[in-house]
């Protein structure tokens, strides 16, 4: 009697349920991941955001206390405040009266400025009073932000697999997905083979970590239908690896530093930006994958980039509201018919958390803007020429962080605004491509523009000096300075060395010539007793020395008649050598096959040469002879030299042609 029941296996070779268990994420996502892919679900993006950070830089320059209130002033406002300023309720809203009321130990330090005639930022304690006659300068702020940029960069892996993006002077942007990819596959060697049957689109195995340490990390609650019971899946530990080198990031960059810096980790750009301002200073959130409904659902829509100004007050106006919970409620048609159909997707799909963007290692700077509205208006060359002058250090400080000293770019243009009363004219120049940028340079024509409008009508009084560059284009890549072709240091030295040891092997071995000492006679008799030895004549007072002979294969009491094998045929059918003389080019002897000649080996290419303009010679004759006969024309019968053996294949195809008009052939002997 059988069982309605299907028989069920328990040997332990069977796999249980829990081994069975898929994760969401393939082979292909997992690949994905490696090339930093926009569209990967695993992709890991940091943004990491300096803390008050004008503040903190006056902060750490003064070396201030990091719990005494703090401002950075500029003219009569605040730019900058730093947290414990900001518990007694000082905002950049408020004057510097209202601050101190508020604070009585505040703390204020006014920005870095230019004074009028001076070509160097400096800070003024006087400056607040002097707004006439002085610039804002924020150069201090730039070179920290360059400092800290190199910390990061510096930590992280070499590129391509690094990925980092300047968003503007106190926030960076981060890819880790490359980087978390290659520790998924160290950790988890079990996702490291290729996939199963070779099908990218099998799924990964379900993680064997079922509980996740985030350390002091802020986490953002779960999405209503996710609870924390769930075991992670690759997503979760994706997030954890980034949180992980976000961490000692910000940690490097307050040892080394001294800053404090906020991050936010998510799957992308946007969700990563707001994560970072969601627990302040020196925190860091993460929004996972499950949370990000959750996460986004408490923002209004205004507060996202790219979603305020003009479109954020179209959509409040449209639907009623500014919260992304209401307007999540509101479906995908109805978007488009009051947005549009790409602006209405695009929000869909933004306050959904959706955001593809790239992170751009090099953010392209179009153009660059120094300017200064006089308040009391200035009336003179003089006082132009001194404010150009602070124009073109501040716009040359930042060309070299752009990378102009390196060529990496450069502007074509630079361009002069003026506003005398209410009208605003401009001149506009190029920047000589031929000319290293410098600081001068730009001075020079910047001058010229002024000089320009000036002589085109009234001009005075100024109110408004504006100076900018633009057209950058990029400097050529792969070309090295000439110190890339030089060695210096150990190299140098084990250069040397080597070459010591060559020189050393070319004295005792056999297969090198030794070299040859100076001749009494110069180079001129050298040669001229060369052609005297071709022609049968000899130098018996030139003795050979030892190495001579040697270089020439042959015993110092050898002659050069025993040089030439005597089995070897040539050496049968040769002339005999002359006596072996002090030049080298003497001792290699060579003798003709044509005329039996026997001459130095330099000139054997000379002396073929001149059989070959010969044989040419010989067949152009021939030629002009057979033309005569063809066309009946009487000429002297002149013998006709017969056509040497040797002559090439050129020569005869050369005497085939014609001479054309207005040419004339040369004779040869």
């Amino acid at each position: 009697m059988s069982s309605s029941q299907p028989f069920i296996p328990s040997s332990p070779t069977f796999p249980s349920a829990g081994r069975l268990r898929k994760s969401r994420f393939t082979y292909k996502h997992l690949s994905q991941l490696a090339l930093s892919s926009t569209t990967c679900p695993l992709r890991v993006i940091a943004h990491i955001d300096l803390d008050a950070f004008y503040a903190q830089c006056e902060g750490v320059r003064l070396g201030i206390a990091e719990d005494q209130p703090l401002a950075v002033q500029q003219w009569q406002g605040l730019i900058a405040i730093n947290y414990p300023a900001r518990k007694f309720g000082l905002s950049r809203f408020i004057d510097i009266a209202e601050a101190k009321k508020l604070c009585q130990s505040l703390i204020l330090q006014h920005v870095a400025t230019w004074k009028e005639g001076d070509s160097k930022w400096a800070y003024h304690q006087d400056a607040f009073a002097h707004i006439a006659t002085h610039k804002v300068s924020l150069d201090p702020y730039r070179l920290e932000s360059r400092r800290i940029l190199a910390c990061i960069k510096d930590l992280l892996p070499a590129p391509p697999v690094q990925r980092v993006e300047k968003a503007s002077i106190d926030e960076v942007f981060l890819d880790l997905s490359a980087q978390v990819h290659a520790v998924l596959l160290e950790r988890y060697p079990e996702i490291s083979g290729p996939a199963p049957y070779d099908d990218p689109t099998e799924y990964l195995p379900r993680p064997p970590t079922t509980v996740l340490d985030w350390n002091t990390d802020t986490l953002v609650d779960l999405d209503n239908n996710e609870t924390e019971d769930d075991d992670p899946d690759w997503d979760d530990i994706a997030m954890l690896i980034g949180s992980e080198i976000v961490r000692s990031l910000r940690a490097a960059i307050r040892e080394r530093l001294k800053y404090t810096c906020s991050a936010g980790i998510a799957r992308n750009k946007m969700i990563a930006k707001l994560g970072s301002a969601h627990k302040k200073p020196n925190q860091q959130t993460i929004v996972r994958n499950r949370a990000v409904q959750q996460f986004m659902g408490n923002f209004k829509f205004t507060k996202i980039r790219n979603l305020g100004g003009k479109l954020g007050d179209d959509v409040v106006a449209k639907f009623g509201t500014e919260q992304v919970k209401e307007l999540l409620q509101v479906s995908l048609p109805q978007l488009k018919s009051k947005l549009g159909d790409d602006t209405g997707s695009w929000v869909y799909e933004i306050i959904r958390g959706e955001d593809s963007s790239d992170v751009n290692s090099r953010t392209q700077i179009k153009s660059m803007l120094s300017a200064k509205s006089f308040r009391p208006t200035i009336n003179s060359f003089d006082q132009a020429v001194k404010w150009i002058r602070i124009f073109v250090a501040d716009i040359f400080s930042r060309l070299v962080e752009e990378g102009v000293l390196e060529n990496r770019r450069r502007p074509k243009t630079i361009n002069l605004h003026h506003r005398q009363g209410g009208q605003m004219r401009s001149r506009q120049a190029p920047i000589p491509s031929g000319r290293p940028m410098e600081e001068n340079l730009l001075f020079e024509i910047a001058k010229n523009l002024l000089s320009q409008i000036i002589v085109d009508g009234r001009a005075w009084p100024c109110a408004n000096l504006q100076l900018s560059v633009g057209g950058f284009e990029e400097g050529p890549t792969g070309n090295r300075s000439i110190g890339g072709f030089l060695v210096r240091g150990d190299e140098a030295k084990a250069m040397k060395h080597s070459r010591d040891c060559e020189d050393h092997d070319s004295v005792h071995g056999e297969f090198l010539p030794e070299k040859r000492p100076r001749s009494e006679h110069g180079t001129i008799q050298r040669f001229l007793s060369r052609q005297g030895t071709s022609h049968g004549e000899s130098d018996e007072d030139i003795v050979p020395t030892p190495c001579e002979l040697k270089s020439a294969g042959a015993s110092p009491d050898v002659s050069s008649d025993a040089l030439d094998h005597p089995s070897s045929p040539t050496a049968k059918e040769a002339q005999p050598l002359p006596t072996i003389k002090t030049d080298t080019s003497i001792i290699d002897a060579y003798t003709c096959r044509k005329c039996h000649k026997t001459l130095p080996a330099v000139q054997k290419e000379e002396h073929e040469d001149w059989h070959f303009a010969k044989s040419i010679a010989a067949a152009d004759k021939l030629d002009e002879s057979h033309q005569a006969r063809r066309a009946g024309e009487a000429r002297p019968k002149t013998p006709i030299a017969p056509k040497k053996i040797g002559a090439s294949k050129a020569g005869a195809s050369h005497s085939q042609r014609k001479s054309e008009k207005g040419q004339s052939r040369l004779p040869f002997g």
